[in-house]
This record gives C-alpha cells, structure tokens and sequence, in this order.
C-alpha cells in the first residue's frame, strides 16, 4: 500500500512535541510491514540539507486560491536508511524560521496561510511525482484541509479515490481562522458550514479533519473515549461523536532503536532488565549532573517536561516543600515553558540544593540521562491523549507516577500490593493532594518493599512498547479506510 504521511514534525530534525516522534517511528515500521511509505513535511531554518538530500530539478508547483501559483523547491532523501522517502518542501516566506508554530510572541500571525500551504503542497507533490497514494495519512489541524480538499475540488481528479486517516494528536489545538483563509486555499465558500469545518462563523481546521476524513484515529483507545465527553472534547464533542463509528484508538509506540537501555548510547553505562547493576551507574551519574547527594539508597523522581498547565506540574510545585519536610527523595526537572513555573522550579533548586535539580529547556541527551538514571518519573497531566515518556521510563525501569487519564491509563498498569502487579502509581484527580500521597506510596514501596520495587521494575521493563503492534494496527485501518473510500466513491 502507497502511504503519504503528512505532518509539521518530523523526529528528530524539526520537534515541538510526541507528534515527531511518531511520525517518524510509525513510518519506518509500517517499511518494515511491507509499506510504501512518503513524508512531506517543510523544511524550517536550521535544517542542514548538505548531505543525503537530493534536490528535484524543476521547481514544485502549489496552487492556492484566486489562480494564484507558488513554486517552492522539493527535497529528498532516504529518512535515516529506513526506507521510507522524506520530502522537504523549502518555501522561505513561511517556513525559513526555526520555530514551528509560535515565536517570541506567540504563534505565528500567518499560520493559517502556512499550513494551508502544507496542505495543498500535500495535494500537488502527488503530481508532480506523478505518485498517487493509496492513503494519505493526516496529522492535527496543521493537515485539517487534506481531507477538504480530496472530497471537494479533489474528487473528480486523480487523488479523488484517495482515502484519508486523520490523526487526532491533541484537541485542546484546533486551528480557527477567519473564513478568508478558505479564498486562499482554493476551496469553494460551501464548505463553511456546520457540517463541514465551520465555527461560529470561523474556519476551525481540526474540525475539518474530523468531519472529512475517511476514517478516524487517536492516540489512545482511552483519548478515543474521553473525547467524546464534554470534559475533554473542547467544544468538538458532539462533532466525535458523530464520528464514533468511524474512531480508533491506537496506542503510541516508541522507537526501540533510540530508546533502549542495552544500547543507548546517551547514557553512562547500559543495562537490562535481568541486569541493573549499569543503572545504578546512571543514578550517580544524574546524582552529579544535578549536584544532588549522591546516594544510591534515595530515590530519584524525575520529570521531563513542557512546563505548561495541561502537563499538572503547578501540582508538584504546590507540594515540594511539603515533600522536602515529609520525605527522603530527591527531584531532578527538564523543561521549558511559563515563565511562573520556571521561576518557581528554579526557586526550589535554590531553597534545596543537593535536594532539588532543575535545567529549563530542553536537551536529548540529558533527557535519556534522566530516564536511565531515576528511579520514578512524574506525570501529573490534567489530560493526555497518549504520552511517551512513560513508555521510555518504563522501558528504562523507572517507574511512572501519573494520572488517570488518557493514554496514561491504557499504558500504566495500577500496582497493586496485594499481588506485586503492575508498572506504575496511577491517582485519579489533579489535585495536589492526590499527587502527594501517590509519591508517599511510592516512596513507601521503595524504601519498606524493595522486593515488590523490583519486581515492578521487571515488569515495566518487559511491557511491550515497540511500534510493531501498533503499526498493524494502523495498517488494519488503513485498509479499512481504503475500503469505505472506495464504497463512497468508487
């Protein structure tokens, strides 16, 4: 099957969040299905193209709206050996910046133009390769129009057979512009409707997506259903539920290449599940970097994070002083985000040195230095439609302490005491308090059951969290779409 994965991120040369990394990881495993598989994506400032990269010859054309016709240039390359194509599109005016979606100021003033523009590049590398997919598999609102576009001025051309799967990442961001954004796709002025991908009067590109597309995927089967609540559907609820028949949640993998205790490469020393004793190396390692006392008999609890409300880390601000006074732990942060919860971490470090470590922004290196070298990681989240890092904690037989919610849920399995099962601490509401006390029971298990400690380590390291089970998954659905799409049109 001929595959045109569509998204903004691609990991790791151009990442805001989880959304690269699965881009990345699910293509290469859907390869290794038998797949023919194409990304397109832009090429942002910073992106070195000096190697690899072949240059097409003759310029691509875009068509927008109003007649109006953009050449931009098409690059290629073989993404990291896996087989899969990687397809740059340079077009400087909206993509020469380095930040993807916002800037020193917020988001960026014309992003709707930049990712219609995404959108019907989308459409015309198909001609212009002369390729025509099977499937184009669609990403957040950024690619909320492909599936506009392939049932509107789409369908009587080549790709009119096309079937599109939309990908729902994170709801909370939707992508509503003014309606004038519609004249510069090229797409006809019925298309703002209720029905459709209409607002309030707005073009909201998510809703486009979900309203349009052949078929429907999450990131988790929990994420599947929490969106069709009010609680969590951010106003597009009723538009999901619609759609339900057509939804699946798919749990998120991880790529085991990168991720991998045994041969990672970031870390101090590797290890595995039937041999920990390098983990113990990473620990002290951590312990160094972080300026903490380095003491093997203390646990260390990390988070890795962006700083920003939806991720709950106001939560753990809350209660670091009472945690300090009550328990013997020490907390190493990774992050970058508001401005409160940066200044406030950075005064914990202050007020508990050797206690408290803090690094805001964002390196790789030390982000798996973190994951090998904690012995528990935080995820407080008020939602999470999937999550990773819980995935590469487990893998690194740090244990997650997280919220019910989302993909959380469908990941971590609840310890429970009485028979030594499970992976990880879950507590139901985002309040301060619940957090604390799922720290004091961990706490609890390190220091007065370490024979339980280690068994939850061994079964968090033997989840299976590769993406090979998840592609099928996905390719299942594919074919399911390929079929409806076909039925509709065909």
């Amino acid at each position: 099957m001929k595959i045109l994965m569509v998204s903004p991120e691609v990991a790791p040369y151009a990442k805001v969040g989880g959304l690269a990394d699965m881009v990345a990881a699910l293509s290469k495993a859907l390869v290794k299905l038998g797949h023919e598989v194409r990304i397109i994506c832009p090429k942002y400032g910073g992106w070195d193209l000096s190697r690899d990269y072949k240059a097409y010859p003759e310029p691509m054309i875009v068509n927008l709206g109003y007649g109006r016709v953009e050449f931009c240039q098409l690059w290629e390359t073989n993404f990291e050996d896996s087989g899969v194509k990687l397809n740059l599109i340079e077009y400087n005016k909206y993509f020469a910046r380095h930040e993807i979606y916002t800037g020193p100021w917020g988001s960026h003033a014309d992003n709707n133009e930049r990712f219609t523009f995404l959108s019907r590049a989308a459409m015309d590398l198909c001609y212009y390769l002369n390729w025509v997919p099977d499937v184009i598999h669609c990403n957040d609102w950024t690619t909320g129009l492909i599936p506009v576009y392939l049932n509107t001025i789409e369908w009587r051309k080549p790709l009119g057979n096309v079937a599109s799967v939309f990908s729902i990442h994170n709801l909370m961001h939707q992508g509503i512009f003014g309606p004038e954004v519609l004249g510069f796709a090229g797409l006809p002025a019925h298309v703002l409707r209720e029905d459709c991908l209409e607002a309030l009067g707005n073009v909201n590109m998510m809703k486009g997506g979900i309203y349009n597309a052949t078929k429907l995927t999450t990131v988790s089967p929990n994420y599947a259903r929490e969106i069709q609540t009010a609680e969590y559907g951010c106003g597009l609820d009723p538009v999901i539920k619609f759609r339900a028949s057509d939804l699946v949640g798919i749990v998120n993998g991880i790529d085991t290449d990168i991720w991998n205790p045994e041969t990672d490469k970031l870390i101090k020393a590797n290890f595995s599940k039937d041999d920990l004793s390098g983990k113990a190396i990473c620990k002290k390692d951590l312990q160094e970097l972080f300026h903490l006392e380095v003491n093997d008999s203390i646990p260390v609890m990390g988070v890795i994070s962006r700083l920003v409300d939806q991720k709950g880390l106001d939560l753990l601000l809350n209660i670091i002083p009472w945690i300090m006074h009550e328990m013997h732990i020490q907390i190493v942060i990774l992050g970058t985000g508001e401005s409160f919860l940066e200044n406030g971490f950075n005064q914990m470090a202050a007020l508990y040195p050797g206690r408290v470590g803090v690094y805001i922004g964002y390196k790789e290196s030390l982000a798996h230095k973190i994951e090998a070298g904690s012995d528990f990681f935080i995820m407080p989240s008020r939602f999470e439609p999937c999550g990773l890092n819980q995935l590469y904690s487990m893998q690194y037989g740090t244990l997650p302490i997280a919220r019910a919610t989302g993909g959380l849920v469908d990941t971590i399995a609840q310890y429970q005491e009485d028979k030594d099962e499970g992976t990880g601490f879950l507590f139901q509401h985002p309040t301060p308090e619940a957090l604390y006390y799922t720290i004091g029971w961990a706490c609890a298990t390190y220091y007065d059951r370490k024979s339980a400690y280690k068994k939850l380590q061994h079964n968090a390291m033997s989840h299976e969290c590769s993406w090979d089970k998840s592609a099928k998954h996905y390719s299942e659905t594919y074919e399911w779409a390929v079929e409806a799409r076909s039925k509709r049109f065909g």
